[in-house]
């Protein structure tokens, strides 16, 4: 028995109160950009938003802490960065890509497509420790889907106007 609970589980290399800051801060800002989504009545919202963020956060998270593992001692650990962005940046693109569909001659679910695939991006800017950069996404993701929403709505200059032929201004 005591040589299962010492396999069971790892001391994380990272401080435990990093992790779950991370993951609380994961939480937030993805929640902020699902909120958004959720308020313009988006198929994807607010509980989509943050899952993404979470699950992109903690493969980041997992990706440090593996590299710190025992259980590859003496073995080479080759660190590549561009495969864990690549490898998320599909799963969530394969996610978003389900929201996007053409109706009555418009294309819908553009706008929601590219909040998913940014709460993975923000996911893994968390995750890795670059939460400036997170924060920085997630509040232009806000300046772009409310004041440029309600630059578009109004129907004035190069955002808004007469190419619109209905009211929802916005096909995510």
């Amino acid at each position: 028995m005591n040589n299962f609970m010492e396999h069971f589980g790892h001391p994380t290399w990272l401080p435990y109160s990093v992790i779950v800051g991370r993951l609380l801060l994961a939480a937030i800002l993805g929640g902020l950009v699902g909120l958004e989504r959720e308020w313009r009545h988006r198929p994807a919202g607010l509980r989509t938003h943050i899952l993404i963020c979470l699950a992109t956060t903690a493969i980041a998270i997992l990706a440090i802490e593996i590299t710190h593992v025992n259980d590859f001692a003496g073995q080479e650990i080759r660190i590549d960065p561009l495969r864990l962005i690549e490898a998320t940046t599909a799963g969530v693109a394969f996610l978003a890509a389900g929201l996007i569909f053409f109706s009555k001659g418009s294309v819908q679910g553009l706008t929601t497509g590219a909040g998913m695939w940014l709460a993975g991006a923000t996911g893994l800017a968390v995750g890795l420790g670059f939460w400036q950069i997170a924060v920085l996404m997630t509040l232009l993701a806000l300046i772009v889907l409310g004041a440029l929403q309600a630059l578009q709505s109004k129907g004035t200059g190069p955002l808004g106007g007469a190419e619109r032929s209905d009211d929802s201004s916005d096909p995510g």
